[in-house]
């Protein structure tokens, strides 16, 4: 998972891209604050998925007891398998909520590095 995200980074780090503290910050070195954004950014991404990646690794663990307390089926073992499936249940929202912050975070990235490039096109029409 985070060789993914670094061969995304490698990928999507252009130059011209500005998050929302590049353009509160003065630009004596554009290129630096564009890229300790993008450094930003990319630690943000990094880990929300390794947040994910251990709610379901958590999920695997929890499957597994109970379905290994259901084969027993000895009733303090059912009796713990109401609580062990409410933990699943309360997971599976927490990753839901990390992949919806993963895909506002993207969506805004994007919105911005596109607002950059229309900036940048229309000061060259300008000049």
């Amino acid at each position: 998972m985070e060789d993914t995200v670094k061969r995304h980074y490698q990928t999507l780090n252009k130059p011209q891209s500005l998050t929302t503290n590049d353009r509160q910050r003065p630009h004596n070195n554009g290129d630096l604050n564009t890229e300790e954004g993008n450094s930003e950014m990319w630690n943000n991404f990094s880990n929300r998925f390794r947040q994910v990646q251990s709610v379901l690794n958590r999920n695997r663990s929890l499957k597994q007891q109970v379905n290994a307390n259901h084969q027993s089926r000895t009733n303090d073992n059912m009796v713990q398998n109401v609580s062990l499936i409410q933990e699943l249940n309360g997971n599976i929202s927490k990753v839901v909520s990390l992949y919806s912050d993963i895909s506002t975070n993207f969506s805004t990235m994007f919105g911005q590095e596109n607002d950059a490039i229309g900036d940048e096109t229309n000061n060259q029409r300008h000049h």
